[in-house]
């Protein structure tokens, strides 16, 4: 993956103005940030280029701006954030181009830290418009990727820059490619994937990806129960999406006319609330009852897919198996996400995972870094993982050629 585009190895940044994209779209609550991982990922990316004399220049978004400047999407606060994480003062500009960008940059020594404002406020970000990246280009020597969360937007600070300016991935981008090339581009085999979640019609497209490129398919979730209602299963008042029955069976028919192996629950844990602690038990996936609601996989799916963990190389996992934030419908995906971490210290597997849920969901397990890699890039991740082109990355590939 790395011979495909160029990384900060490849540069010197002494006295450059290096224009570096992150995401630090993070979340907050009233006005606190709740949740840095994706700031404490750029770090490494900051550090390298201030410790080598670079003047860094951090563009991002933040939230959904609609017309302009508003406070409310401000980056400004989070300028403190960036500075209590980094341990250095980072100082703030109050627009991403023009005079103020201009004189802001001039201030800079080598190796300071300067975080422009919110690129949304401008409309030619999302349009990509070529003025607004060349106002952005103005002000940079060199342009460094180390956002690959965005990177599934073909916007001008994710895809535009890389066409004006000299393009290098940054080391948080640069980590998620090659892990990402080692799960599904080149990986060691045999390769099992876990798509878990509420909805298959959320997850068609990948399915249809990961079918032509694993070798065991684990579907956990609400979105087994569908699976399980299309073989004949009575699943009482399970979530089903009952309009997609057909798309199941014919997935299921397809798997097994190809070399990919779907596997699917065979006991479950239910109950007849969706609630924390409520009354629940065990039963095979032939006896659910009419009023039963289908909340997690049960032990005998549990062991069965540690099994396969043991038998296995690599492995991808998007979504949970189960109701995890509401025990005791963790159980499923917090054994199972140990068994994989187990496995990947002992240097068995290597195991790479991302989504929304599915970070929360290994945290929850306590094991948020005992994977080999964990993208918190959700859209972009699955994207990938659909086998899709994404633009920040193709742009950055075809910058560095």
């Amino acid at each position: 993956m790395k011979d495909s585009f160029r990384t900060l190895d490849d540069v010197d940044v002494r006295s450059k103005r290096v224009l570096v994209r992150v995401d630090l779209n993070l979340p907050t609550e009233n006005g606190r940030v709740t949740d840095a991982t994706r700031l404490d990922r750029i770090l490494p990316t900051i550090r390298e280029i201030a410790d080598k004399g670079g003047k860094v220049i951090l563009l991002a978004h933040f939230g959904r701006p609609k017309v302009g400047p508003d406070e409310a999407n401000s980056l400004k606060p989070i300028a403190l954030v960036v500075t209590q994480h980094l341990g250095k003062p980072v100082a703030f500009a109050s627009d991403c181009i023009g005079e103020l960008a201009k004189a802001a940059i001039a201030k800079m020594r080598d190796g300071d830290v300067l975080l422009l404002e919110n690129t949304r406020f401008h409309k030619g970000e999302e349009k990509n418009d070529p003025a607004f990246v060349d106002a952005l280009a103005e002000l940079g020597d060199i342009y460094v990727n180390d956002a690959f969360s965005a990177a599934h937007r073909a916007h001008a600070s994710t895809e535009g820059l890389a066409h004006k300016l000299p393009g290098y991935a940054g080391r948080t981008m640069q980590a998620e490619l090659e892990a990402l090339g080692k799960a599904l581009d080149n990986p060691v085999r045999p390769v099992m994937a876990v798509v878990g979640g509420a909805k298959i019609s959320t997850k068609l497209e990948l399915i249809g990806s990961l079918m032509k490129k694993v070798d065991i398919l684990v579907i956990g979730g609400g979105m087994a129960n569908t699976f399980l209602a299309a073989g004949g299963k009575a699943i009482g008042k399970s979530l089903c999406e009952k309009d997609l029955l057909d798309t199941a069976r014919t997935i299921l028919r397809d798997a097994a006319a190809g070399s990919c192996r779907i596997v699917l629950p065979v006991d479950a844990t239910v109950a007849q609330e969706f609630k924390a602690h409520a009354a629940s038990k065990v039963v095979d996936v032939d006896h659910v009852g009419q009023s039963d609601m289908i909340l997690d996989i049960g032990p005998k799916t549990i062991d069965a897919v540690e099994r396969l963990l043991t038998e296995v190389k690599t492995l991808v996992w998007n979504g949970p198996f189960g109701a995890f934030e509401l025990q005791p419908f963790d159980k499923g995906t917090v054994e199972v996400a140990r068994a994989a971490a187990r496995l990947t210290k002992d240097g068995a597997l290597l195991s790479v995972a991302g989504g929304g849920d599915t970070v929360a969901a290994l945290n929850h397990a306590s094991v948020g870094d005992a994977f080999t890699y964990i993208s918190t890039a959700g859209g972009a991740f699955l994207e990938w993982l659909e086998g899709k082109t994404l633009p920040g990355v193709a742009a950055l590939r075809a910058g560095s050629t």
